[in-house]
């Protein structure tokens, strides 16, 4: 059981992703930004699916198949391992509590979480709709999980999103683990006005009236506030919308700025939003006005730091 600890950020990976050579074929897909980067912040929790239900490695491929209105797992011997694989993640998903994230292997059988082939009973033809069977009972009992492939890593606006949650997640897990009170609410949903508004400036809106009167049915509220939350969360932020919330922040600081300042903070905005320099620079120049002219609802914000500034994230988006 993986219970959760607020000083340690677990993190679900496909073993074979931190190097284990527990491919089909012995080897391995290590992901350099996992092993190299991410693991200086998060405790990796590797697992592979396959090797847990005994076919050990080398071993024969596993394809996903058509069958009447099923979608099987089978091996290249013919032996169905589906059961044995949703078994097994069903079992892992109920120790999985004290997780943070989850990176998956792509077009895995058993856990890519999106486009892995699934081939036509026939052996003619393929389509690429399938969801690894391992995956899926992860999915159903995890639903507030982040879960990302290592692939779409590779995309910087994709890997900046994953992380960004995995540290929010870990954050209201830390949040209930020290008590869910209804300030401690309020307060959490204060910090993370601007990624909200960032992300999806309607679930900002609604999640705040849904937090307007807590009076009551706080548990109810909380859930249904997370769940909301990691939904925006997990929408792709475009230049137009970081814009909008930079020129929110910008804001803040009309009073305490003198001519040249306003206008060097707005050419940075600006040219951000042209994609001639990256969200670092804005976000770099209003920690610099910040730490001169400190504002304690602003150096709350969630979104001018959602992850370590080590991990270079904002560098090329």
């Amino acid at each position: 059981m993986y219970k959760f600890d607020p000083n340690i950020i677990r993190v679900g990976i496909s073993g074979c992703l931190i190097g284990q050579k527990v491919r089909f074929d012995g080897g391995h897909k290590r992901s350099d930004f996992c092993t190299e980067e991410l693991a200086k912040y998060v405790e990796f929790v590797p697992v592979c699916p396959e090797m847990a239900i005994g076919l050990g490695t080398p071993r024969p491929s596993i394809r996903l198949i058509h069958q009447g209105q099923e979608v099987l797992a089978h091996t290249a011997k013919g032996q169905d391992v589906t059961e044995a694989l949703r078994e097994y993640g069903r079992t892992m998903s109920s120790q999985f509590a004290g997780l943070s994230g989850y990176i998956l292997c792509a077009k895995s059988p058993s856990c890519g979480m999106e486009r892995v082939r699934i081939y036509h009973e026939s052996g003619k033809g393929n389509i690429k709709e399938g969801v690894g069977i391992y995956t899926q009972e992860l999915m159903k009992a995890q639903p507030l999980l982040p879960l990302e492939e290592d692939g779409r890593l590779n995309d910087p606006i994709l890997r900046e999103n994953f992380v960004a949650r995995i540290f929010a997640l870990h954050d209201w897990q830390r949040l209930c683990h020290e008590g869910l009170t209804p300030a401690a609410l309020i307060a959490f949903h204060s910090r993370y006005k601007y990624l909200l508004m960032a992300h999806h400036r309607e679930s900002y809106q609604q999640l705040g009236k849904l937090l307007a009167d807590l009076s009551s049915d706080v548990d109810a509220k909380a859930q249904a506030y997370i769940e909301g939350l990691m939904a925006a969360l997990s929408k792709r932020i475009n230049r137009k919308d970081h814009t909008t919330v930079l020129q929110h922040l910008q804001g803040y600081f009309k009073r305490q700025l003198n001519g040249g300042q306003r206008q060097e903070l707005a050419d940075t905005i600006e040219h951000y939003r042209l994609g001639i320099l990256p969200l670092f620079a804005p976000i770099t120049l209003l920690r610099h006005y910040l730490k001169e002219f400190p504002n304690d609802y602003l150096q709350q914000q969630v979104y001018l730091n959602p992850h370590p500034e080590a991990l270079r994230l904002r560098y090329g988006i």
